[in-house]
């Protein structure tokens, strides 16, 4: 009865713009056959390389952030927002959607994990892992109530395909006001939608990889004053990492259907997405010194995985309710259904009232490899290697042997074990935008806001356990027998069943009131927003006891499974804060402007990284920052500029302790952190046709307010305790940019744009103790596309030419120094050379 109140709460708001718009409809007189939906113009190309004119970039209309329906120019806009449309995504060439996010300065995406997974680092904004501190909307509204939980976070709900118009990406300024109250980054994808005239395009790409890819879109009129839109993909591909199966494979659906008014517009749109991807494991490397690595023997860190045909098919008998089978090459997928609308109208007299809503639900699940304890001879890992380290501790005489055939293993084959993990989870949405402005006198206007949002979350965990096999690419599962004959691991290679394997529940209510005003006073505007949010939430965790699963003491792997009891932990999250941001911006000239902007914000807990493991009472304080930014923007014929600088502080960071098997152990510790910082966007245009890009960031970034040892377990090295004072931000580079010449030649029957992007990211460090460095590096990708006529295009690019071994992250599961005997280390390097070819039909 609970959720059904919350959810008529929600809906109300979208059932009452409906009513309105049946009233509108009424007022409107007819417009003329083929006008399309009043919407902000979308982004002149990022990249488009035709000879430019009067400035136009500055004059684009962005709608993120902003309190009002009609949005505001960039020129005018005090925060920093990256805009690109269709084209300029693509020129991008994004291998994820998270992977898109490098093009605005100082978001810098890990994308070496695959198609999804991804972590997600904003310049200053202390995270580490996963995304806490970035938002994923469609249209305006947050695919999840939360921003990111355990093996989950909000881009790996979407794919980039022909049906997005444009995005774009907002960092810091208004952006703890509006939305979900995001203190971070929020990337808001635009749909494309009908058009009077059928328009449209089929496309399909061909890649080194293995990979094949058919996309589509049609936009077409229905009736008059009414417009739909259908496309999608579909696409497999073996991975520039071959596991033996398809590494990725699925597809994406997504239709609208758009009403225009005289007054107003209605856009309704729905998406269905079915899609599997390979979530990469970090591999064996070597490291020389404290930032130099190579190749480890018999592997090629550009093109190899440990995964294979061999460990693609388990069974989890530690899994809640039973146990379950998995399958690799699920991977790392999606399911999930969206449905949602966005309602703008005008009601004369000054007041406007918007309104935006979202329906999504699915399942977000994970099979995958995660890294255990550092590889070693076979003999060693039985005998020789302190358990402490990774080590079985056995009495001589044992015998492995290869799963399914082979026979016995060589005691001096390097091997290694590692985490075969299986997360369910089912995840429901429904959230609720609703504004409504009035220009209370000329160039006044007030906004006053309510977001609603209720969204559940019910998990199944199978992790902790352990499968041993061969520190090879495409590895092979070994079983052991020990000298007294005693099963060491079951049939399929694993050492044991887990060491956490929940069940749990949540739901949670996020209810927001935000008041905006702005004022635009001959050359300066100036805003003033405040939100008061409050987010309710339960987590319901089930208690474990450890259970000899087969009764048989014979069989070491599961003498002591932990499974659920049947009771259930549960612990409840009641926080309220208030957020408020204030701007000013000048315009110094038609072309130029300089702002100046502060805003504090809260980072509430979601129901993995504050409510589970913590009871009611305990759960850590809410994450609060404060920002202080300033920028300048600038463009003419000859250069366009955006520069923004500011200093980022955070208070309440936790810091949980976990074991090997990912549980967290003892009580979080809290520190804070301080950052100061210069994000660039720029182009010159010294000729015709010739463009000269360039997005760069610098962060000086580091922890504080902790000036005691932090403990921690390491499987490789040993326990120990650093200290993270004053240390770099971890997983952000002090510097990274990329450059981006190209040039445009044109012909009689149409035209070719040629570009290289080259890419540097600076030093780099794994965690909070700065003990694991993670070194920089260089890439260079490339492009040509080619127009043809007006219906053909061809477009070949390519990522990574130089195969540039470069590191993202290393063994995550590892706190400290992760470079083992012989320098070897487990981590996450770049993806080796990847070209794809695109021929593509245009109407």
């Amino acid at each position: 009865m609970q959720r059904q109140r919350i959810a008529r709460q929600l809906l109300a708001a979208a059932i009452a713009a409906s009513l309105a718009l049946g009233t509108a409809h009424a007022q409107d007189s007819t417009q003329a056959a083929g006008t399309q939906t009043p919407a902000p113009p979308a982004p002149a190309p990022a990249q488009d390389n035709a000879p430019k004119g009067k400035p136009q970039t500055l004059e684009q209309v962005v709608v993120t952030g902003t309190p009002t329906v009609g949005g505001i120019r960039k020129i005018d806009a005090s925060y920093s927002i990256t805009a690109a449309d269709a084209e300029a995504i693509k020129q991008a060439n994004p291998k994820s959607t998270a992977d898109l996010l490098k093009i605005s300065p100082g978001l810098w995406p890990e994308s070496t994990g695959g198609q999804t997974g991804a972590n997600i680092e904003i310049a200053g904004f202390p995270g580490g892992g996963d995304a806490p501190y970035f938002t994923t909307q469609i249209m305006g509204s947050p695919l999840y109530g939360m921003p990111t939980l355990s093996f989950m976070e909000t881009t790996s709900m979407f794919r980039l395909d022909d049906t997005v118009e444009r995005v774009e990406i907002l960092q810091g300024g208004p952006s703890v006001v509006f939305g979900d109250g995001q203190i971070g980054a929020t990337a808001n994808f635009m749909l494309k939608q009908g058009t009077a005239k059928p328009s449209g395009s089929i496309g399909v790409t061909y890649g080194n990889e293995g990979l094949w890819r058919t996309d589509g879109f049609l936009g077409f009129k229905v009736a008059d004053d009414w417009f739909g839109s259908v496309g999608g993909f579909w696409r497999k591909s073996d991975g520039v990492r071959d596991p033996q199966f398809t590494a990725d494979k699925g597809g994406q659906f997504t239709a609208t259907l758009s009403h225009t008014m005289d007054k107003g517009s209605l856009v309704l749109w729905t998406r269905v997405l079915n899609d599997r991807n390979q979530f990469i494991t970090p591999i064996p490397l070597i490291q020389h010194g404290s930032d130099s690595f190579s190749s480890y023997p018999g592997f090629d860190p550009l093109t190899d995985t440990y995964y294979s045909k061999y460990i693609q098919h388990v069974n989890l008998p530690g899994y809640p309710g039973g146990g379950t089978s998995a399958n690799l090459a699920n991977g790392r997928g999606a399911k999930m259904r969206f449905f949602g609308g966005n309602f703008d109208y005008d009601l004369s007299d000054g007041w406007t009232i918007s309104d935006k809503f979202l329906i999504d639900q699915g399942d977000m699940d994970t099979n995958a490899l995660f890294s255990g304890s550092n590889p070693s001879s076979l003999n060693d890992m039985l005998y020789n290697t302190s358990t402490d380290l990774g080590g079985l501790g056995l009495a001589p005489g044992a015998t492995a042997t290869y799963v399914n055939g082979g026979g016995v293993v060589d005691p001096n084959q390097s091997v290694i074990h590692q985490g075969w993990w299986f997360i369910h989870k089912k995840l429901k949405n429904i959230n609720n935008d609703f504004r409504i402005s009035k220009e209370l006198f000329d160039g006044n206007t007030l906004t006053a806001g309510l977001y609603l949002a209720h969204y559940t979350m019910n998990d199944k965990w199978a992790l902790g356990n352990q499968m041993l096999m061969t520190n090879t690419p495409n590895a092979r599962p070994i079983q052991v027998v020990n000298a007294a004959g005693q099963a060491v691991t079951d049939y399929q290679g694993f050492l044991d069943y887990g060491a956490y394997n929940i069940a749990q529940n949540g739901k949670s209510t996020n209810k927001a009131f935000y008041l905006s005003d702005s004022w635009k006073i001959d050359r300066w505007l100036f805003d003033i927003s405040a939100r008061v949010e409050n987010q309710d939430s339960t987590l319901h965790v089930c208690n474990l006891h450890n259970v000899n699963l087969d009764g048989n003491d014979n069989t070491l792997y599961d003498n002591a499974v932990p499974v659920c009891d049947g009771t259930f932990a549960t612990t409840k999250y009641d926080k309220t804060h208030t957020s408020w941001t204030v701007g000013a911006n000048y315009e110094l000239a038609d072309n130029m402007s300089v702002y100046l902007r502060a805003n504090k914000g809260a980072h509430f807990g979601d129901f993995d990284n504050a409510l589970r493991g913590n009871t009611t009472g305990n759960t850590p304080p809410l994450q609060k920052v404060q920002n202080f930014e300033g920028g300048f923007k600038y463009q003419s014929k000859l250069l366009y500029a955006d520069i923004s600088i500011y200093h980022r502080q955070f208070s309440g960071l936790p810091y949980q302790p976990t074991n090997a098997a990912g549980a967290p152990v003892g009580s979080p510790l809290l520190y804070g952190s301080d950052s100061k910082g210069i994000n660039l966007s720029g182009a010159l245009m010294p000729i015709d046709n010739l463009k000269l890009q360039l997005v760069a960031n610098y962060l000086d970034g580091h922890y504080s307010h902790y000036s005691a040892c932090v403990p921690y377990t390491n499987q490789v090295v040993g326990d120990g305790c650093a200290f993270i004072n004053g240390k770099q931000l971890q997983r952000q580079p002090k510097v990274r940019y990329m450059f981006t010449p190209s040039y445009r030649f044109l012909f009689p029957w149409g035209d070719i744009t040629a570009f290289v992007t080259y890419t540097h990211v600076g030093a780099h460090t794994q965690d909070q103790s700065a003990l694991q460095q993670l070194g920089s590096y260089d890439t260079i990708d490339f492009g040509v596309v080619a127009n043809v006529e007006e219906n053909w295009e061809l477009r070949l690019q390519g990522t990574n030419m130089t195969n540039e071994l470069g590191l993202t992250e290393s063994n995550s599961r590892i706190f400290g120094s992760a470079a083992g005997a012989g320098g070897v280390i487990l981590a996450r390097p770049l993806e080796g050379r990847e070209v794809n070819f695109q021929v593509k039909y245009k109407f």
